[in-house]
């Protein structure tokens, strides 16, 4: 597999914000969202065996533990990623998969947790979501919206109204961030105010999560490899 980096961190989003995590994170990914803060992974990174990349992660988190596979978007490298989550699993680690659900994700394990990132519209991605993909979540995956604006949160929530008799996945709404963002640890870096955002939430009476990336608050916002 082509890897950007493996690291350990705090997972930074999703519903297991928080949590320590080991980072597995794969190069290339074939979407260029605008406000996208990992175009170094579009190309690039070292090339690591399977053996490799299941040798550092035991490294980093012996005990077992959460890992994550992101990008990128790891789907791309669908040939090689599946067998190494399904040996993850095995060795009796947690396994998230990070993906924009724009590559098809029925070959994914079962016991994966997916996070599926629905591009809207202001990303420049939008309508790239496959929709047979909803048919492979369970109640354990979740949908995420990463919104930028007042047109974006309509988006996610007409999205979801749509599906909604069919989704069993979590939902998650959560303020784009400026990928030029440096300095201070500061929600004004948010292409919408996340105080907007709740309101609209309440407002629309939606069943969703409010998630941020809080390693952007916790590290410094441009920093890597946290």
């Amino acid at each position: 597999m082509q890897i950007i980096e493996i690291y350990k961190s705090l997972q930074g989003e999703s519903s297991y914000a928080g949590i320590p995590c080991v980072f597995v994170r794969l190069a290339g990914c074939n979407l260029r969202c605008v406000w996208c803060d990992s175009e170094y992974t579009f190309k690039g990174g070292s090339r690591m065996t399977q053996g490799q990349i299941e040798a550092e992660v035991r490294r980093l988190s012996p005990a077992k533990g959460l890992v994550e596979v992101t990008g990128g978007e790891p789907m791309l490298q669908e040939r090689e990623v599946v067998p190494m989550m399904e040996n993850l699993l095995a060795a009796g680690y947690t396994v998230l998969l990070e993906t924009s659900g724009e590559r098809p994700l029925a070959s994914v394990p079962p016991g994966v947790v997916k996070i599926v990132d629905v591009k809207c519209p202001d990303s420049g991605e939008g309508g790239t979501f496959l929709p047979e993909n909803l048919n492979a979540l369970t109640v354990r995956d979740e949908l995420k919206f990463v919104i930028a604006s007042r047109r974006d949160y309509e988006f996610a929530r007409d999205f979801i109204q749509e599906v909604a008799s069919s989704l069993c996945a979590s939902i998650i709404f959560s303020p784009a961030f400026r990928k030029d963002a440096t300095g201070s640890r500061s929600a004004d870096h948010c292409l919408v105010d996340p105080r907007d955002l709740a309101e609209w939430i309440l407002a629309d009476n939606l069943n969703v999560r409010l998630g941020f990336q809080i390693h952007k608050f916790i590290w410094e916002p441009s920093l890597k490899g946290v």
